[in-house]
């Protein structure tokens, strides 16, 4: 049952995620970036998703999502505290991964088909607030111009339109498409275009944002309890995706240790 009470948080079954990253990559300071593929716990994953033509659900039994234990008896989980830290002063970003596509070629324009549905994976079957991203699998050379068709949280046709990235994307540079004005949410992706660069490949992704944390200072930290987390629910195959913007060009070493309570 949902946890509403102080009380039922104590009484709640508790586990612990660990996720860190002991390798690195060179980053443009203050940018999103994913970490995906580096090194550390769990062990890193590959960015390429595999799947163009229809996308796929990602899970936390794919290599590089921390595995989260069965909450029993058709019992709730949510994130009730959130440990972290890191070696450079950076800020930290955690999302239910929900779809994933690609990895396209900036030449692409593919229609999608036999899309799966993520809606098991809503609160309430809530589309609002989900967002739409694309993530860098090889470097491009130019700069990438995007345009994505979808379905809005009502179901009704939407369409990004262009959206000139304005930079040569390294690897594993993540970036934020904005929806249509008037769309807070994002159902399923139609059509996924990508022009301008003349190299490289990106995925595209439904992100369910879950948290938001911030280092300030080298080597330095917080723990986040239930009153600031906000205990947002999350499911035993969640997905839990990471993304990192550091203050300087190097990932650091970052570090979350990631408490699931469930009743």
């Amino acid at each position: 049952m949902a946890i509403v009470t102080p009380a039922g948080y104590m009484a709640a079954v508790k586990q612990l995620l660990t996720w860190m990253k002991t390798g690195t990559r060179t980053l443009v300071a203050a940018m999103p970036y994913t970490v995906f593929d580096i090194a550390g716990q769990p062990g890193a994953g590959v960015l390429a998703i595999g799947n163009t033509a229809n996308g796929l659900i990602p899970t936390d039994v794919v290599a590089g999502y921390p595995m989260i234990g069965s909450f029993g008896g058709g019992a709730l989980g949510y994130i009730s505290r959130v440990e972290f830290g890191s070696s450079i002063p950076c800020r930290l970003f955690l999302y239910d991964r929900l779809f994933a596509a690609g990895a396209y070629a900036f030449g692409a324009d593919v229609t999608l088909a036999s899309q799966p549905l993520y809606a098991a994976r809503l609160p309430n079957t809530d589309y609002n607030g989900l967002q739409l991203w694309i993530e860098a699998v090889t470097a491009f050379t130019g700069n990438l111009s995007v345009q994505i068709n979808y379905l809005d949280q009502d179901g009704n046709a939407g369409d990004t339109g262009v959206i000139a990235t304005g930079l040569e994307f390294p690897v594993g540079r993540c970036f934020q498409i904005p929806l249509a004005a008037g769309d807070s949410g994002i159902q399923k992706i139609t059509r996924i275009r990508g022009t301008v660069a003349s190299a490289g490949t990106f995925n595209v992704m439904v992100l369910r944002p879950l948290w938001v944390g911030r280092v300030r200072v080298a080597n330095d930290g917080d723990i986040h309890d239930f009153l600031k987390t906000g205990l947002p629910q999350i499911y035993a195959d969640s997905a839990l995706y990471i993304l990192i913007a550091a203050d300087s060009t190097a990932v650091g070493l970052p570090l979350m240790t990631i408490q699931v309570a469930s009743a």
